[in-house]
């Protein structure tokens, strides 16, 4: 079957704009954070009409066992088949530990039976440092090569020059990289966390000249 690939940055877009409503607070441990975001994916993929699977799993074949995923989505379609799902839609890693970026990769890009290759690919990745960033998508980029998933890695880091996180997305076709969008996560007023872009965020437009600027690499 031909893949379906969806505009992932316009995911990434709804992302960084409904984070405030995931009412996540100064007072939620890591593991609330990672379960609200893989709810927002999971609620995102039922509206589009996917069966979505938190904690599903799939055959590993270099490991020679099934390993999970942190969030499928599955297109099933009576009309076509009524007794199996038509394909994988879209396997989704989050990941809060910087130190494990390239088993979240190899999660993403495993060799497995056909039917659990996904047409699309999201990665939500802590790492310790934007510097990291070039590393792991040359890491994509090889793995993608066999795969071909429509791929989008959102990568979170702490910036200590303006005390927020940077929040980088990268959205890479089978052919290459594609497109890059950065925004920002931080705490309001009432200690709640939200994101949004670069380009919207206040106190960068009144300080352009020491804003870190992505530049697209491929």
């Amino acid at each position: 079957m031909e893949k379906q690939y969806f505009n992932l940055m316009q995911f990434f877009e709804g992302y960084v704009r409904n984070y405030r409503r995931m009412n996540l607070s100064h007072l939620h441990n890591r593991s609330m954070f990672t379960k609200r975001e893989i709810d927002y994916f999971a609620t995102l993929g039922e509206m589009l009409g996917f069966d979505a699977f938190v904690e599903d799993s799939k055959f590993d074949k270099t490991k020679g066992r099934s390993r999970p995923m942190d969030l499928s989505w599955w297109k099933w379609d009576a009309r076509f088949d009524d007794e199996n799902f038509l394909y994988l839609a879209l396997h989704l890693e989050r990941e809060n530990v910087w130190n494990k970026d390239v088993e979240t990769i190899e999660k993403l890009f495993s060799q497995t039976e056909e039917a659990y290759i996904p047409h699309n690919v999201i990665g939500i990745q802590f790492i310790e440092s934007a510097e990291r960033i070039d590393y792991i998508n040359n890491l994509i980029l090889q793995k993608n090569k066999t795969q071909k998933s429509n791929t989008m890695m959102i990568y979170r880091y702490y910036d200590t020059e303006f005390d927020l996180e940077r929040v980088c997305a990268y959205s890479f076709t089978p052919m290459g990289l594609s497109e890059v969008r950065t925004a920002i996560c931080n705490q309001d007023q009432s200690s709640c966390w939200y994101m949004c872009f670069d380009e919207e965020f206040a106190p960068f437009q009144n300080n352009k000249d020491s804003v870190h600027s992505m530049s697209v690499r491929i």
